[in-house]
């Protein structure tokens, strides 16, 4: 991923703060040609932004129960076992870990029998050893990268 200029953060900063904001009245309110905007907003969109369905929440689908759960695997396994986290539609995200835990997946379920349910499956997964769950009782601070944008701004040269 190629690093963000200056004029990428303020369009995305543009993008983050303003729901519907297209690329005329982003160039406008940032001062620079449209084209230049629209370029930028492409490139963007085909190699920056995260794909849209990261904005679809779980629960507006039914699946109000979030669990966190580490894996300790045999990683030997973390190929195999990382393809077959990626067939099970409750798994939202896995990150590989430093630490006592190995992978971290973040699960999605409608209800507890659900959770178990693909806790389950997860322990049946060849070169699964263990998992912990957790959880969450309510989104403290949700993903956001705005603050970080705003940051990075004012703290650039």
């Amino acid at each position: 991923m190629h690093l963000l200029d200056m004029t990428d953060r303020r369009i995305l900063l543009a993008l983050a703060t303003a729901k519907r904001r297209t690329g005329s009245a982003i160039a406008t309110a940032l001062n620079l040609g449209r084209n230049t905007v629209q370029t930028r907003l492409t490139r963007l969109e085909n190699e920056v932004l995260e794909n849209p369905d990261r904005r679809i929440p779980p629960a507006a689908l039914g699946y109000g129960l979030l669990s966190f759960i580490e894996l300790h695997v045999d990683q030997r396994y973390l190929e195999e076992i990382t393809a077959k986290l990626a067939t099970i539609p409750e798994v939202l995200e896995a990150h590989g870990l430093t630490g006592n835990a190995d992978i971290l997946v973040r699960v999605a379920a409608k209800d507890a029998e659900q959770l178990f349910g693909v806790h389950g499956q997860l322990l049946h997964i060849e070169g699964v050893n263990r998992a912990d769950s957790a959880l969450s009782m309510a989104q403290l601070v949700p993903y956001r990268t705005t603050a970080l944008l705003r940051h990075c701004i004012k703290n650039s040269n």
